[in-house]
């Protein structure tokens, strides 16, 4: 789906910032404009400025700015299009779709209409279970003995499934109805096939358990998680993955606990609902939980909307470290210079329920700050096992690490770990620079994450310095692979490069990757035209270009295709946005003469068909040489040799005649 340009810029003119920005923030006019709290960090005197004429608003404490979208995005954690579609009906506007048939268009319609039809029905069900609730003396029982008040179930909405098989058709008169069991709360059950839809069992999914309702961050109810009263199995349930629900992406208490990250000054990320439930009752609101899945970098992100510190909490035994660990590779990418990372690690007979009411608020306090910061848990997470008295134990250590701090962005933060880790391995930084730099690596932590290559495809890490083969190379753009001296932590070919100036004039050209960043910035649809292989491919180009593409994907698969104007608005704050920028401002200094679209997009095509294709080689080279390398230890390796030399073969009989063209 592509909203077009005109109608956000139509959107941001006819909506009043003021009025958005006062539902959330108390507003007081000052002059010209209103001031307020900063809702995005924590302060006492007012900084928050909103501007009625510019339409705009801007914080002078922490430099937070915006229009009225790009507010809800921020505050209220939604998604581009979900808060253009958000604005437009606050004002009665019907969002329009470019390059899109009808038919696309009432399937976009159906989509929206039944996720909110399934969010009406799993709001209805919460409803339900909140009055059985009050007539349940086992369920109210199990929740005093937990030391949940009524106020904070109530804040919650927490209820109780009645025991009963088909509990919901009295809520519900159309117990057959698709959408009870689409939503997640009817299990359909045809026997394996054997008996006709008609015939179909059906039965509540939930029954007998203390209910939790999930909300999404405007407060809508997408699933529940249930939790037994005894000691049945499984002790929690959660709804299955719905057209609303995705556990990987969502976080239990994060609606109830967003006004408490700025007041608290973290985030504290917990291990299961009764958690949150309980350390908001004994004072700590602030605090959210997975749902019943390892930490994943969609957690990370969507927690760093709302704050820039995180604290996640876990049991002290192996499991507890083993989950740690999970969320380690998510955090990771995620670990810029301005925000804090730590892991708590509780003695492992606690839960932090259990540690407050034995140790009080205080102590717990106290443990969240002296917490293990994200620095000193990745050296430990890398050097287990590894005895750093011999050379084999550094060296081990030397391989543990170097995924996980390639994974971290460029900065202060990775330069300085760039020397600890150095010193424990007893090389000096520039020595283990010049080795990571020359030599494969294990695979990267991406953010987000992306598919990888197969062992079956080839694939051996990343691939190191190859020239272009020079009888087809187009000397149009920047080559990637001509060793530089260490400048900027920028990495493209296994070695570090100076960082591509702004195109001016006569100035350097760009590189490959920066072009085919503006060819699918410019034109998104071009993005899902591409090959697997070149998703991946491009997914896994090292830095601020693999993170973009990913991201990119990312975009497309959530939104569908969008123009640059809103891709623009969902990448700020992000650490690949003046990557992006850079590159788009010279691609809108060349406007493109009227009439002459059409041809334009079809020459952008080419060129970026050209420029992936040279990409490829550059890939499948580096392949050849690992499997040369391997030759005489693995005996499929001069096999896979030769199938890689026949792909390169089919590449260059495409781009010899390419090279003429664009040279």
């Amino acid at each position: 789906m592509t909203i077009p340009a005109s109608f956000i810029q139509e959107l941001i003119a006819r909506a009043d910032v003021v009025e958005i920005v006062g539902r959330y923030v108390p507003l007081k006019k000052a002059g010209a404009n209103f001031m307020g709290l900063c809702p995005f960090h924590g302060e006492k005197s007012p900084s928050f400025s909103v501007s009625p004429t510019k339409q705009f608003y801007h914080c002078f404490g922490c430099g937070v700015h915006g229009n009225a979208i790009g507010f809800l995005m921020e505050h209220a954690g939604m998604g581009f299009v979900e808060a253009v579609h958000d604005l437009a009906g606050q004002y009665g506007l019907q969002v329009p779709e470019d390059d899109a048939s009808p038919a696309e268009r009432a399937r976009a319609a159906s989509q929206r209409q039944k996720q909110a039809t399934l969010t009406d029905v799993l709001e209805k069900a919460g409803d339900a279970y909140r009055k059985s609730l009050r007539q349940a003396p086992g369920a109210i029982e199990y929740l005093k003995g937990r030391g949940v008040s009524g106020e904070v179930a109530k804040q919650f909405g927490i209820g109780y499934a009645p025991a009963g098989w088909r509990a919901l058709a009295s809520v519900f008169p159309d117990y057959d109805d698709p959408l009870l069991a689409e939503s997640g709360l009817v299990i359909v059950n045809t026997e394996d096939g054997q008996l006709e839809a008609s015939e179909a069992k059906r039965y509540d999914r939930f029954r007998d358990r203390v209910m939790f309702p999930i909300r999404n961050v405007k407060g809508e109810c997408i699933g529940f998680g249930g939790r037994v009263l005894g000691d049945e199995k499984p002790k929690y349930l959660n709804s299955p993955e719905t057209p609303v629900f995705s556990k990987g992406r969502e976080l239990y208490g994060l609606y109830e606990a967003r006004a408490a990250f700025r007041d608290r000054g973290y985030a504290l990320v917990t291990e299961g609902y009764m958690d949150v439930v309980a350390l908001a009752q004994l004072g700590f609101p602030n605090a959210v939980a997975t749902l019943g899945t390892a930490c994943t970098t969609e957690h990370v992100q969507k927690l760093f909307r709302f704050t820039e510190s995180v604290v996640f909490s876990f049991d002290g035994d192996a499991a507890g470290r083993r989950a740690a660990r999970k969320a380690l590779d998510g955090a990771l990418p995620y670990a810029t210079d301005v925000r804090s990372i730590k892991f708590l690690f509780l003695p492992a007979e606690h839960d932090p329920d259990s540690f407050i009411r034995e140790h009080g608020a205080e102590v717990f306090a106290r443990f969240v700050a002296e917490a293990t910061p994200l620095s000193r848990f990745m050296l430990e997470a890398a050097r287990e096992g590894c005895d750093l008295t011999t050379a084999e134990g550094r060296a081990h250590m030397t391989s543990n690490v170097r995924p996980l701090w390639s994974a971290m962005p460029d900065g202060a933060l990775k330069r300085q770990l760039l020397s600890e880790i150095a010193t424990l391995v007893q090389l000096d930084a520039a020595a283990l620079s010049d080795l990571w730099a020359s030599t494969p690596g294990p695979r990267k932590v991406a953010a987000p994450p992306s598919p990888r290559y197969s062992e079956s495809s080839g694939d051996g890490g990343d691939y190191p310095d190859m020239p272009p083969p020079m009888e087809f190379e187009a000397p149009r753009y920047e080559t990637d692979s001509k060793p530089r001296k260490f400048v900027k932590g920028k990495r493209w070919g296994g070695k570090f490069e100076e960082p591509i100036e702004p195109l001016r004039g006569r100035g350097k050209p760009p590189s490959r990757p920066d072009v085919a960043v503006r060819l699918l910035l410019s034109n998104m649809a071009q993005w899902d035209a591409l090959s697997h292989e070149l998703h991946l491919m491009l997914c896994d180009l090292p830095g601020a270009h693999g993170a973009l593409f990913t991201w990119l994907d990312s975009q497309l698969h959530e939104h569908g295709v969008q123009p640059w104007a809103a891709l623009r608005e969902g990448m700020r704050g992000l650490d690949f946005e003046a990557l992006a920028e850079r590159l788009m401002n010279v691609a809108d200094a060349v406007p493109v003469p009227e009439g002459e679209e059409e041809q334009h997009l079809a020459d952008a095509a080419k060129e970026l068909s050209s420029v992936l294709d040279f990409m490829l080689d550059d890939r499948l080279k580096a392949q050849q040489s690992e499997a040369i390398a391997a030759v005489g230890k693995d005996p499929k390796a001069l096999e896979r040799y030769k199938a890689l030399e026949a792909r390169r073969l089919e590449l260059r009989n495409r781009l010899s005649p390419r090279g003429s063209e664009t040279a």
